[in-house]
């Protein structure tokens, strides 16, 4: 398996996918892990990882992406910004050499970044792509400043072209939802072989969270902040919605949790209602403390772990429709999902009003997830997969 960070600890998305994945398919499969690091500190995560792995290899990728030759490689190879990051110096030539000396039934990249450091083989290659990426970084590129926008075009146009590229040359796609596995299909015009393999919960983690209310009807916000769609929902939600939120329930707090909160989102304290956390050292208190998620996800493709979370502790949630794509929630019932700033608004303040309304949708919540979304059953349909390339 090769993953563009060291899945452990669990601060990203991808992070907690992968070290979930490794965790339940450790029990079926002998894992070689091939990771990249940003700095030497994250080898004292190695142990946890060395349960669920016969051997790790790790590269160092540049911490500051911005470096002269990750913008050199971009500027003047047919590669995107997004793999020269992700090209280590040496890399491709060590998979190669393990790939030479031992017997593989299969390669699992995660994301196609990860594909130019694999070397012509004939073992199979599943690719799993968590976004499509050139989604998100054509939003990216409309929003930026306009004497950028040329350059960031032409880097878009190379993702889009590798990122199809990669998925026609793996012998097997797996997509986070029905939704992604559609729009790639329409994308290349074949009919490649794709299989859906969802995000999950760590149910046994989550499941122990004791709602702790506080008096003031609280909203909560979760997410990294090194993913744009977050930092665009929580400017969305302090411009647009808190305000709104604020004039029919001036009692009400928002909280902001995630890891990396830039400049901007710090200072949105300035508001006595507002309070930003940055990464907290257990995430189940954040939802124990919470009334409603607020979730108004505009761009990027995938299942979102914050809803995920959120319904197993029992916390309702107010979405956009792309935040829950792919979950299959029936608003109303499950969650409540609404499109436009006034919208969601709205839907908040009636949830924040509504205890039984509350309590409806949690419990609803809970279910859907127990049944459908613990990474038991994620991993054994994962398994399943890596079964038919079984030689």
């Amino acid at each position: 398996m090769l993953t563009p960070y060291l899945p452990y600890p669990l601060v990203s998305g991808g992070q907690i996918r992968t070290y979930n994945l490794l965790k339940h398919l450790s029990k079926n499969h002998e894992i070689t892990l091939f990771a990249l690091i940003k700095d030497e500190g994250e080898r004292q995560h190695l142990s946890e990882l060395q349960k669920y792995c016969q051997k790790i290899k790790l590269f160092k990728r540049t911490k500051n992406p911005f470096v002269l030759r990750n913008i050199l490689l971009a500027g003047f190879s047919p590669y995107p910004f997004v793999v020269t990051r992700n090209l280590p110096l040496g890399m491709r030539k060590a998979v190669q050499t393990e790939l030479s000396r031992e017997r593989y039934d299969l390669i699992h990249a995660e994301t196609f970044y990860m594909m130019p450091n694999i070397p012509d083989t004939q073992t199979p290659i599943i690719l799993a792509e968590q976004t499509i990426e050139y989604l998100g970084y054509q939003d990216y590129m409309k929003k930026a400043n306009p004497l950028l926008r040329p350059i960031l075009a032409l880097d878009v146009m190379k993702i889009k072209y590798w990122e199809r590229y990669f998925w026609n040359k793996a012998d097997r796609l797996i997509t986070m939802s029905e939704e992604d596995k559609r729009f790639i299909k329409k994308e290349l015009g074949t009919p490649k072989n794709i299989s859906v393999v969802a995000n999950g919960v760590d149910l046994d983690f989550f499941s122990k969270v004791k709602k702790r209310l506080p008096p003031d009807p609280t909203v909560l916000f979760v997410g990294t902040f090194k993913w744009l769609p977050n930092i665009e929902a929580v400017d969305e939600i302090v411009k647009l919605i808190w305000p709104l939120v604020s004039r029919a329930l001036p009692q009400a707090k928002l909280k902001i949790v995630g890891f990396s909160p830039t400049k901007k989102i710090q200072s949105y304290t300035v508001n006595p209602s507002i309070e930003v956390l940055g990464g907290i050292e257990d995430i189940r208190d954040a939802f124990a403390t919470a009334h409603v998620l607020l979730a108004p996800i505009r761009s990027g493709k995938g299942t979102r772990y914050k809803v995920l979370e959120a319904m197993i502790t029992g916390t309702p949630v107010v979405a956009t429709t792309l935040a829950v794509e792919g979950l299959e929630l029936k608003n109303g019932r499950e969650v409540l999902i609404a499109d436009t700033p006034a919208d969601l608004a709205a839907a908040t303040i009636k949830l924040l009003k509504d205890t039984s309304l509350q309590s409806k949708l949690a419990l609803a919540g809970k279910q859907i997830v127990r049944h459908g979304y613990s990474w038991d059953i994620i991993a054994q349909e994962l398994d399943s997969v890596y079964k038919e390339f079984k030689s």
